[in-house]
């Protein structure tokens, strides 16, 4: 008897596991199937740019990297510029000499690493995008820096402001050893300056890397401060496992699962489509920002880590919020750190439609007595105007004051891609009145039948710019002790 129900038990876990192998190659095959019914691959997807720098480049200074980088241009013009079909030319491609979204016909294409000159400069700045992105990002507030008598160096990081094919092959240690020249570069040319990193999404995590990495290496420059907008510091754990659908399609010939998106390519300065290598790379350089603040705080190395001031929306579609306080913030000793939060519009007629309130999440923050970082919310709780809650270590009670902003009643959340740009920026701010002699992202409102675009209702519809960004920059200079060089009009008033 004891011998037959084993033998029964047997069959019966044969057949569970014989039914689950059947199920996961059903969904699999279906998971392929449908990913290889995305729109097809162009030129621009597949061009090989072998003159990207690569940490096994060998190159020793900046001025080799922006030499690098002009054969890489004009790489990208003769394997993707010139290899566009006529049939595939249209008004608004990126990749049309002419368009309205062609980089290349601007006084200076942003796409491109630039320097921003100062005599005698009080202090050096280093730049750094986010994923599929563009030195363009920081390009306004460089300038203003720059105007406050600061060197600015905006750093192309490789694989971007070129081709989306750029993005399937990098890695995390090419940027940061792209970071590392850059800085280098500033150290060397202004020695007497101080250097601080400002830092957008992925940008911001490799800002935090190298400055944990000082903490490491004696011999690198010393960064004094660091800024960090809609920092990268952790995302889904669904990325881990989104590399493997490179794998796959490189095992059954199926190049489009490279692909978590394969769009038109219209916006001059941020790629549409994205690669599953770009995730997989921001996945990794979390983790390997993890490692290092547990080594370090072990060694009780992060008390010299530089003061960091970070910038982020409550709600993030890009990265994790939540994760940017428990990853980065709760692990740092004191240290003059600071945490700038965006809360919701509380005074948005469409709250009641929101799939996630944060005010539950914000309440425990603000609750927690043993916080090392000062932190700040930008809120107007039930009124239109805009307070600032700000509460310091060791100090119960919150600093109240008025920001002199409000929030647009159209808007109901700030959105990972809008904050570092102004409600005036050319190509993402809010243009009611525009001329369209270029093409308008921040404020397209294409109107007709479902399914029709390529484009989603809710990437059109996701927010490109930033109606609190005069206080972003206001504090960051006040942040990098540069108010006696400058006039603000956004003061926050107690």
């Amino acid at each position: 008897m004891n011998f037959q129900l084993s033998d029964l038990l047997i069959r019966i876990i044969k057949a569970i596991l014989y039914s689950a192998f059947g199920a996961t190659i059903v969904l699999v095959t279906g998971f392929v199937f449908y990913l290889n019914k995305q729109t097809d691959l162009q030129v621009w997807h597949h061009a090989e740019l072998d003159e990207e720098f690569t940490v096994d480049s060998e190159l020793t200074d900046f001025t080799e990297y922006r030499v690098l980088e002009e054969r890489l241009f004009q790489q990208l013009d003769d394997l993707v510029y010139k290899k566009v079909p006529v049939n595939q030319h249209s008004e608004i491609s990126r990749y049309q000499h002419g368009s309205l979204s062609d980089p290349t016909q601007k006084h200076k294409n942003w796409n491109r690493s630039f320097v921003l000159l100062a005599k005698s400069p009080t202090a050096s700045v280093l730049l750094l995008h986010g994923m599929s992105d563009s030195p363009y990002s920081l390009r306004h507030i460089g300038q203003q820096l720059n105007k406050a008598g600061v060197e600015v160096l905006g750093l192309r990081l490789p694989g971007h402001g070129t081709a989306p094919s750029g993005l399937t092959n990098i890695t995390w240690q090419d940027m940061a050893a792209s970071v590392q020249l850059a800085v280098q570069h500033l150290a060397k040319k202004n020695a007497d300056a101080p250097i601080y990193i400002m830092g957008y999404s992925n940008g911001a995590a490799l800002a935090v890397h190298y400055a944990l990495k000082t903490l490491e290496q004696n011999h690198l420059p010393k960064v004094q401060r660091v800024v960090i907008l809609s920092p990268a510091i952790g995302v889904t754990s669904v990325a881990a496992f989104a590399i493997w659908q490179a794998r796959l399609g490189r095992i059954l010939g199926l190049q489009k699962l490279a692909w978590n998106a394969i769009l038109p390519e219209y916006d001059p300065y941020k790629y549409n489509s994205f690669a599953v290598n770009a995730g997989n790379v921001v996945y990794e350089l979390t983790n390997e920002i993890q490692k290092k603040i547990s080594i370090l705080g072990n060694n009780n190395q992060l008390n010299a880590l530089p003061p960091i001031l970070a910038f982020s929306s409550v709600v993030d579609a890009t990265v994790v919020t939540s994760a940017l306080v428990h990853g980065l913030f709760e692990r740092l000793p004191i240290g003059g750190h600071e945490l700038v939060l965006f809360d919701i519009n509380h005074q948005s007629y469409i709250k009641s439609l929101m799939k996630w309130d944060p005010t539950n999440m914000i309440h425990i923050l603000q609750a927690d007595k043993n916080k090392h970082f000062t932190l700040t919310m930008v809120s107007n709780k039930d009124k239109q105007a805009v307070h600032l809650y700000t509460l310091i270590p060791q100090n119960d009670q919150p600093i109240h004051s008025v920001l002199g902003l409000q929030w647009p009643h159209n808007l109901y959340s700030l959105a990972h891609v809008s904050l570092p740009f102004s409600e005036n920026d050319p190509i993402y701010g809010y243009h009611p009145d525009a001329d369209h002699s270029v093409l308008q992202l921040g404020n397209i409102a294409l109107r007709g039948e479902k399914g029709v675009l390529q484009i989603s209702g809710t990437e059109m519809m996701r927010l490109r710019w930033n109606p609190f960004y005069p206080y972003i920059e206001s504090k960051v200079f006040d942040f990098f002790n540069l108010t006696e060089n400058v006039n603000y009009p956004i003061k926050s008033q107690k």
